[in-house]
């Protein structure tokens, strides 16, 4: 016997005795029952069936009944396999059948059982459970132990797809036999010892536990057996996960032999959800073995639950060998008996509610017809089982807990799972703690909660909480890389590659930060990238700004100087006018770099590339002018010459006006074609966001460099060609001077502006402007400026003829 189980038909009692005391539930109509044992055998579960159907077994706590009453409905069995076997028999007659222990799919139910209700909810939101408690605790590598029946095969079918698809893998299944075959121990020691070694396995630590109470007391027969071959219980040390279908209990025979469940200690066992019955603690307190007629099962309960007989009521009772009748249940083991309601308890006690309460609408729906077709009052005699169905479909009541009662539409109960951790006690007590709740009724994502703080696990293991994977974690950082040959749950870790992270354990792969991020060094965070551009308070920003302003002063300088001593011949020589215009070019060449400064904008943008680009123009054109014009001369002084007309301020202004207007309409084309505009660069410098202006139709902006290239390269070819020309103050030889540091600079230009990133590039296109425009200025002006203010006597027409005279 299983004395645990003997709470069941306490539960049944203790319903049956509270109903017929109501008197708002079948007034003057006493329920009774007949409970009867299947033995865990297919051929007494028939004859018990049957048995209830036709014969007069009875047990009516506190009455006597002479008379053989009607059956309304039958509840049980234990598990799925007893249920279906009765089901096979009353489902003939239409008997309503209301189970406790049997999860089989609803598709199975509704196909074959038509009669068949079930106080139990759908074991789908079990298994989903068990996959909500393994990922909270991040178990992906467990084991499975299953029942060796067609519960426990259904069990794994369904259960080991949801594993593999959220990521969870099986180490190892292990059968469980149902029954202990006492007589061949060696097919169990040899069954064990296949799966010796996962046991042994420390990375092995989670084990999920499918059966019913009689298989969780085979298993712990077993590991009894296997401690006598393998040295130690190696059974502790590991997680176990108990389903609903088990409850921790003993057989009479596993009692007497003292046997313990120490090694279960921190199990987390789901358990069909629970409250305690008002009243029912205090009911079991008061059962006593000579109190209560018509119970088979007391007497042999009492025996194995206190080990000691029971003698006869007009026997002497013998002290310390005997019973005496007195004992209280409070005082027996857990796992031999429990006080608190236990889910099979509370699922029989809403079973014998929820038929008293359908039986009741049967009753009150057919007298309320009879008295309305005037016919005489109906008696409970008169009515048949199969006339409860559509009153149990459509049941709903508040339970004494104060718990909604009724069946869905696949006649089952909708109530959940409770998690149960067990704590259990060197004396072999334990404690029940509930430490969480599986609630199909819930809104998504609070459907699964869990009290991790109140979990008390196994005091041998090392860490807080227990682990139960293949390998350590790839931490953030790095990801996964499968091991050829091994479940998925076994894998290397590798590094995630340049530029991508990972940001949680156990990735399968890494990805790229956001646009305005980028990846710390060790790879698992995103850093917001800084705003960068060359700003007037970064030191290349400065230094740049005081080349600019300091060039800009001495090129207004020379202007002045020049204006001031506008009447003499070394100003007048090779047009005033171009050389007025060259210094103020230089001028606005020098200022205009302050465009690429500070933050880019729209009007920023808008000018910058297309000034510049002018105002060089225009000042290559004047310098290419006064070489054409030095070139001229000379050749209009010859005897002869047909050059002579050329030479005059019409020929310096059209080449000037002409060279610049064609660089004004490149860049009205290139601004109204796609003009430059303000952009964020968040690729080009690694952490760093870049505040650029893009360049529009960038082919452009070559062009505009290729042109200023082929007036410069005309420049220094002319001048080149005129260094030598006689003259006092030949200024052929400053502007090849000058042409070759523009043309230099502006080569080295674009080799480095398409090497560098970033602000970096914006100071390269400004360091060229002022070492072009600075190379101009120097190289033309400086030998002017010498003898306009150093060597003013040789600033007169006298001197520069004679110099020329006696040349030649």
């Amino acid at each position: 016997m299983v004395t645990k189980f003997y709470q069941h038909i306490l539960a049944m009692a203790f319903a049956i005795s509270e109903i017929n005391e109501n008197p708002k539930i079948l007034a003057n109509v006493t329920l009774g029952s007949h409970i009867l044992d299947s033995y865990y055998d297919v051929r007494l579960t028939y004859c018990s069936t049957l048995g209830l159907l036709f014969k007069s077994q009875r047990f009516i706590p506190n009455y006597k009944c002479e008379t053989q009453k009607n059956l309304v409905a039958i509840i049980g069995g234990l598990d799925s396999e007893t249920s279906f076997h009765m089901a096979d028999i009353l489902g003939l007659y239409k008997t309503p059948q209301l189970s406790y222990g049997s999860f089989a799919t609803e598709e199975m139910v509704m196909a074959k059982f038509p009669f068949f209700y079930r106080t139990v909810p759908n074991e789908s939101h079990q298994y989903m459970g068990i996959i909500q408690l393994l990922l909270h605790f991040g178990w992906t590598w467990i084991g499975l132990l299953a029942v060796d029946d067609e519960s426990g095969e259904r069990f794994l079918k369904n259960v080991e797809p949801l594993l593999s698809k959220y990521g969870i893998c099986l180490a190892v299944t292990f059968r469980i036999p149902k029954q202990i075959n006492w007589e061949n121990t060696d097919d169990l020691l040899r069954i064990f010892s296949n799966r010796h070694k996962f046991f042994k396995d420390n990375k092995v630590n989670t084990f999920i536990f499918y059966g019913d109470s009689m298989s969780i007391a085979s298993f712990n027969s077993i590991t009894i057996l296997a401690d006598s071959k393998f040295k130690g219980n190696i059974l502790f040390r590991k997680v176990w996960i108990m389903t609903g279908q088990i409850d921790f209990a003993a057989t009479g025979l596993q009692i007497a032999l003292q046997i313990d469940f120490q090694f279960f200690q921190g199990a987390i066992s789901f358990t069909v959800h629970s409250n305690e019955i008002p009243g029912f603690q205090k009911f079991l307190q008061n059962v006593k073995p000579y109190q209560s007629q018509g119970d088979d099962f007391l007497k042999e309960f009492w025996e194995q639950a206190f080990t000691c007989p029971l003698p006869e009521p007009q026997q002497p009772v013998n002290v310390g060998k005997t019973c005496s009748g007195e004992e209280r249940l409070e005082d027996v083991l857990g796992h031999v008996f429990e006080m608190h309601t236990t889910g099979d308890g509370y699922s029989i006690y809403n079973a014998v509610y929820a038929v008293a309460h359908a039986l009741h609408s049967l009753y009150a729906s057919k007298s309320s017809h009879s008295s309305t077709m005037g016919t005489k009052t109906v008696e409970l005699q008169d009515l048949h089982p199969w006339q409860l169905h559509p009153f149990l479909q459509g049941l709903s009541f508040n339970n004494s807990a104060g718990e909604m009662i009724s069946f869905n539409d696949n006649k089952e109960m909708e109530g959940g799972f409770d998690l149960i951790n067990l704590v259990m006690f060197p004396n072999n007590s334990f404690l029940k703690v509930r430490v969480g709740r599986v609630d199909p009724s819930a809104s998504k994502g609070e459907n699964f909660s869990i009290h991790e703080e109140m979990i008390v696990w196994q005091s041998r293991f090392d860490q807080m909480v227990p682990l139960s994977v293949c390998n350590s974690p790839c931490y953030p950082g790095n990801l996964k890389k499968k091991k050829e040959g091994n479940k998925f749950c076994c894998y290397d870790c590798e590094e995630c590659p340049e530029g991508k992270i990972s940001d949680k354990k156990d990735m399968d792969d890494c990805f790229k930060c956001p646009e305005d991020q980028y990846p710390n060094k060790d790879h698992d965070q995103c850093i917001p990238k800084k705003i960068s551009y060359l700003s007037y308070q970064d030191p290349i920003g400065i230094a740049l700004a005081s080349m600019a302003l300091s060039s800009s002063l001495m090129t207004a300088l020379v202007l002045g100087v020049f204006i001031k001593h506008s009447d003499t011949p070394i100003v007048k020589a090779n047009n005033r006018d171009i050389t007025y215009t060259l210094l103020v070019s230089l001028l606005l060449c020098f200022l205009s770099s302050l465009l690429f400064l500070g933050q880019p904008s729209k009007v920023t943008c808008f000018l910058r590339q297309s000034a510049f680009g002018i105002i060089f123009s225009v000042a290559v054109s004047c310098v290419l002018a006064k070489t054409i014009t030095v070139y001229i001369a000379f050749m209009a002084t010859k005897p002869g010459p047909s050059m002579r007309k050329w030479v005059g301020e019409s020929l310096t202004n059209s080449i000037v006006l002409s060279c610049s207007l064609l660089q004004g309409a490149i860049c009205t084309m290139w601004i109204v074609k796609s003009p430059p505009f303000p952009a964020m660069n968040k690729e080009s410098v690694a952490g760093q966001i870049v505040l650029e202006c893009n360049e529009g139709f960038v082919v452009m902006f070559y062009i505009v460099l290729g042109y200023m290239g082929l007036l410069s390269l005309i420049s220094l070819t002319m001048a080149f060609l005129a260094r030598k020309l006689p003259d006092s103050f030949n200024e052929a030889k400053f502007i090849t001077f000058s042409m070759l540091i523009f043309c230099s600079v502006w080569l080295s230009f674009v080799p480095t502006y398409l090497s560098t990133k970033g602000k970096y590039m914006v100071a390269v296109e400004i360091f060229s402007i002022l070492a072009s425009s600075a190379g101009l200025l120097a190289c033309i002006f400086s030998p002017k400026c010498f003898i306009i203010l150093l060597r003013p006597e040789l600033n007169n027409r006298e001197q520069l003829m004679w110099k020329k005279t006696s040349r030649i």
